[in-house]
């Protein structure tokens, strides 16, 4: 399969990206700087491109079979704008699968089921400016024709992988505080095997 992954060079991406050469797939490594890629495979290709760039994104897509991001809201509007851009190349390209992080704040809320988890009580967090984002993305995904799943960490500490994570569609899973960033690049991964969670935004925590 050849993979497209974008933000591979972030704490996420990377480790997507080791996953996927290991299970011998075609990768793709979409990155504004090649020199931060520490890794070198006879499977991965090191594309150097802007995301807010149409021509970038649409060079990219070529040949493309799925595409996983991991782009982050890093202080900046880059996800939400270049969003629109990836969608219609994906479009355009006749590439349906999508898989990209979010965060557990665009989650429903189990205290108030109403409103997003960023939305009310339930999130303890001060800042929103990143779940904006990522809720902005959420909607677009909805409007799309693409079999899109939204992966939505809570706390991503460092750490090794622990496999014995939950999942939960729409909601973080009660209880969960924590998913290490090995166990939620494996899970994102693992999400090409499968037609589970499609369209379908999931918790993840241990």
């Amino acid at each position: 399969m050849n993979i497209l992954i974008l933000g591979a060079t972030g704490r996420v991406g990377s480790k997507i990206v080791r996953y996927a050469l290991q299970d011998k797939h075609r990768v793709t490594a979409f990155v504004r700087t090649p020199e931060k890629i520490q890794m070198s495979d006879e499977n991965l290709s090191i594309l150097q491109g802007n995301v807010l760039e149409k021509q970038d994104i649409v060079r990219a897509m070529q040949g493309i079979d799925i595409v996983i991001s991991a782009l982050n809201t890093d202080g900046t509007t880059t996800l939400t704008d270049s969003m629109p851009l990836i969608i219609e190349a994906m479009e355009r390209q006749g590439i349906q699968r999508f898989i990209t992080i979010g965060t557990a704040g665009i989650l429903q809320s189990r205290t108030t089921p109403d409103l997003l988890r960023y939305q009310s009580s339930e999130s303890k967090r001060r800042s929103v400016r990143a779940a904006i984002e990522h809720h902005k993305v959420y909607d677009l995904l909805k409007q799309s024709n693409l079999k899109w799943t939204i992966v939505c960490p809570t706390y991503l500490p460092d750490g090794e992988k622990k496999d014995a994570y939950r999942a939960e569609s729409h909601f973080l899973p009660e209880g969960g505080v924590e998913i290490s960033v090995s166990d939620t690049a494996e899970f994102t991964f693992s999400l090409i095997k499968t037609n589970d969670y499609i369209n379908t935004r999931v918790g993840i925590a241990y």
